[in-house]
């Protein structure tokens, strides 16, 4: 074989794809064509482990206007003319080697897939993973994401409204950085990736090309982290102030119908955006890299090509308006420069001037090889599955403490406690859209202007129970953040998802992969969403250590009066709570499975999650009706922590209005009381699926429980708020005051 293995490893071909190239072309590759067959075959370009499996989730609905994968993110009508596109994606391994900038590119990058559609961006959301923060190492990765994302999102004018942290020290070393973008646009002016009118020409816009992101999509982001791996020259580097132009000369210039295609120069660079548009267009390009405008000396082909340099578009416009096109961008001081042309043969074509350096066939080059592995269980899933409540002591005393103490100790959790410390550094009021803003509510809400609708988006995932069971796991991360949707009184139309798992070699983690996505795809079609987008990034393990299988889901939702919706917090005293979803506590060891509880207070990652999908749909579907009735007048889901956390979260939410009441407290009726069962630490603190609590006036409560009985759904009452005191008797009497110092203060640590 002509080429070494030390250079296939830095492409991350293995010997038997670079035959099959050769098999291909029938001749050997040039290093530039290798290159770019290294770049698009990839994991992260290719999908070649997880293809195969993403055709089991469902992608269409009646409100669907984009086809999953055909195009940068998924767009759904939701009426009055207007689309909304959504998607999330990872960039996790440059995070782990650049924090700032690895977080800071992943948000400009989402961006750009948003742009590409020809939707104007107009809110962020991400998902965010760690090891344990009392760590320095976890800690300084946790700070420099965290500044990256709002550096960016701050600067460009996009609001950051929702999003997730977790911890666990399966991510010490594999930080999990999933950026989400949302963005708007008519129906009409929707843009499209699909370069398909031979003689189109390629107009390449932005930042000049430079040499940082080299390998980024096969070096970093196709294999695992190995310490002697030198990876920081793959790290690419933002630019905010740019894409902020950048994004209005786009939409300015898709404005004047005179823009046929656009696609963003992401992973793999100009190698992609060229490849990717032709190939949906079904045609070829001629690409001459003397006309790429650099802002780095004496850069090869091979460099040109394969750069991952930041804030960066690739345009295809009729000949015949190129200039107007051009305009546009010097009027915004935008670097435009024709690169090439669409051309109707079905070949690759690179040159220096006359020099040529590359002629594959687009075919070959999109059409990365498929493999369909046999998963396997880990020989350790039984024995961490199986999980009874004498294994798990009773807290006393003097032994783990008494109810109250463990809820402080729960809330005080880096998992449960208020994200404040994070989400106060991003700006999520510019463009002025957002009606439920972070911490206020299970999800976020955003007016829809020019209409009386507002859409809801949420992201959510929970490796834990994933590892210990990926088909039931993943079916309640799709339940919880359609539960958070509807929790804010929005009806969930669509998902994107992003999929974070290790190795997919290893029969063990492929076992998860599957697992993960056909429990996904039975939630979806039972819940009766598609996913329209997404991401999947595998090899996140290092020294042979793989992260909790993470599907991190994000969700849109809308609301048809953006004036129903609803926050978490209990808005005042003398309210009635009810319990959606159960008609009393349940103490079953299948609560504490994968719980916040059994990890923090034992020290226990053990048990088998459950879900009842059709109790699922039925309790979200009342809680949005009460929520529209206006019976609802908080309403919040019982998730980490189970119910007791969620009920002390609601009350130090409280009155958050201007000029509001602060905390609210709350008292549990003397029958609810007696009926928690003798194991209170499963019934208050396990994380059954499928429950909401809603507060609503007394008087209203009769209609509540009858709506409940109507359409099938448990519902048992359980107190009233009030006070300053979150009290169950005896059983456990605690301060809101003291609950909200746990809470916000769960983090502070982390930023000293």
């Amino acid at each position: 074989m002509p080429v070494s293995k030390e250079i296939l490893d830095e492409i991350a071909l293995s010997p038997a794809e670079y035959q099959m190239i050769v098999d291909r072309l029938d001749r050997e590759p040039n290093p530039v064509e290798l290159g770019m067959f290294g770049a698009l075959w990839s994991e992260h370009c290719g999908y070649k482990h997880s293809r195969p499996l993403l055709g089991m989730l469902p992608s269409t609905s009646a409100r669907t206007l984009s086809q999953a994968g055909a195009e940068n993110a998924g767009a759904i009508d939701i009426g009055d003319g207007l689309a909304v596109v959504f998607k999330v994606e990872s960039h996790n391994h440059p995070s782990a080697v650049e924090p700032l900038q690895g977080a800071a590119t992943g948000v400009g990058g989402i961006v750009r897939d948003i742009l590409a559609m020809g939707a104007r961006p107009i809110a962020l959301l991400n998902s965010l993973r760690f090891g344990p923060p009392e760590q320095p190492a976890n800690r300084r990765l946790l700070r420099g994401v965290v500044d990256g994302i709002g550096w960016y999102g701050n600067c460009i004018g996009v609001p950051d409204v929702a999003g997730e942290i977790y911890f666990d020290e399966s991510y010490s070393q594999n930080p999990l950085v999933n950026a989400m973008c949302v963005g708007i646009a008519p129906v009409k002016d929707l843009a499209s990736a699909a370069a398909n009118t031979p003689g189109d020409v390629l107009l390449l816009v932005g930042a000049g090309t430079g040499r940082d992101g080299i390998h980024g999509a096969s070096g970093l982001a196709s294999r695992t982290f190995e310490e002697e791996q030198e990876l920081r020259p793959t790290v690419q580097v933002g630019n905010p102030f740019l894409e902020k132009v950048l994004i209005e000369a786009c939409l300015e210039a898709l404005g004047t119908g005179k823009v046929r295609a656009l696609q963003d120069l992401g992973a793999a660079g100009l190698t992609s955006a060229a490849v990717e548009s032709v190939a949906r267009g079904e045609r070829g390009f001629a690409l001459d890299i003397n006309q790429v405008h650099r802002r780095e000396e004496g850069m090869t082909g091979y460099e040109v090509m394969l750069s991952e340099s930041q804030e960066r578009m690739l345009l295809v416009a009729a000949p015949e308006h190129v200039q107007d096109v051009s305009a546009v961008f010097e009027k915004w001081d935008v670097p435009c420069r024709a690169v090439g042309v669409v051309t109707e043969e079905r070949v690759a074509r690179v040159t220096e001037g006359s020099d040529s350096l590359a002629a594959a066939p687009v075919p070959h080059l999109a059409d990365a090889p498929r493999y369909r592995l046999t998963g396997s269980p880990s020989p350790d899933d039984a024995a961490r599955q199986h999980l009874q409540l004498s294994d798990v002591p009773l807290p006393t005393d003097a032994e783990l403490g008494d109810a109250g103490e463990v809820l402080l100790r729960l809330l005080a959790s880096p998992n449960v406690a208020s994200k404040r410390h994070v989400y106060r550094q991003y700006d999520h009021q510019v463009q002025t859209n957002t009606v439920v803003p972070p911490g206020a509510g299970d999800a976020a809400v955003l007016r829809v202007k020019g209409t009386g609708k507002a859409i809801a988006v949420a992201i959510d995932g929970n490796g834990r129970q994933c590892f210990l069971d990926p088909y039931q796991g993943a079916q309640r991360v799709v339940a919880e953040v359609t539960r958070n949707l509807s929790c804010v009184g929005a009806e969930p139309l669509a998902l994107t998802d992003c999929l974070n798992f290790g190795n997919p070699e290893r029969p063990d983690i492929y076992y998860q992969l599957e697992g993960c996505i056909s429990g996904m795809a039975d939630a979806c079609r039972e819940l009766g969403l598609p996913v329209v987008s997404g991401n999947v990034s595998l090899y996140n393990e290092s020294q042979g250590a793989a992260i909790f299988p993470t599907p991190i889901v994000g969700g849109l939702g809308l609301l048809e009066d953006a004036r129903k919706h609803c926050g978490a917090g209990f808005p005042a005293g003398g309210l009635a709570v009810v319990l959606l979803g159960a008609g009393e506590l349940s103490a079953g060891s299948h609560d504490l499975a994968g719980s916040e509880y059994l990890s923090v207070v034992h020290g226990l990652i053990r048990g088998r999650p459950q879900i009842d999908l059709s109790l699922e749909r039925r309790v979200q579907e009342l809680c949005r009706r009460l929520i529209a009735d206006g019976i609802a007048r908080s309403a919040h889901d019982c998730s980490d922590g189970g119910f007791a956390v969620a009920l002390a979260e609601s009350c130090v939410l409280g009155d958050t209005r201007v000029g509001g009441s602060g905390p609210v407290g709350f008292t549990a009726s003397a029958e609810f009381t007696a009926s928690i069962p003798g194991r209170w630490d499963a019934a208050l603190f396990g994380e059954a699926a499928s429950r909401i609590l809603v507060s609503v006036d007394p008087a209203n409560l009769a209609a509540t429980l009858s709506a409940a009985e109507e359409t099938g759904v448990p519902a048992c009452p359980v107190g009233e708020t009030g006070g300053e005191r979150l009290s169950f008797g005896p059983l456990l009497d605690v301060a809101v005051a003291d609950l909200a110092d746990s809470w916000y203060g769960g983090l502070s640590d982390a930023w000293k």
